[in-house]
């Protein structure tokens, strides 16, 4: 079973959302980690980037294979985990923590209320 925190919505893509406030953290599900494998590079956008609900924002590349990654909610990337530069394996180890990938100022936060609650989310991985 894959941990899928209840203060988080997702997409159907395995991305995560959770807000602060303004501020959304996005990454990816620990079920979409195990899925990859071993992360050995990801591409992100830069801060002060524009990233749109349900389009491509970056690239996550494991051992397996290349996936896109998606933008759970639209926004002004205002923080990247510079650090999934240096370690990428950090999406595996911690994918709600230390394994964030962008921190978003929302544009409508009406789009976060449309994503999977967890419970949903949970059924579309078992």
């Amino acid at each position: 079973m894959f941990e899928v925190p209840e203060d988080r919505k997702y997409l159907e893509s395995h991305e995560y959302a959770t807000t602060d406030g303004e501020t959304a953290t996005i990454g990816i599900s620990d079920f979409a980690q195990d899925e990859l494998g071993d992360v050995v590079f990801v591409e992100l956008p830069a801060e002060g980037d524009d990233v749109t609900r349900g389009e491509e924002f970056g690239v996550v590349e494991s051992i397996k294979a290349v996936s896109d990654l998606y933008a759970p909610v639209s926004g002004t990337v205002v923080g990247v985990n510079e650090e999934l530069f240096d370690r990428p394996e950090l999406v595996n180890e911690d994918p709600y923590g230390e394994g964030w990938m962008l921190e978003v100022e929302v544009s409508d936060a009406d789009e976060f209320d449309e994503l999977l609650s967890p419970e949903e989310y949970r059924d579309q991985t078992e």
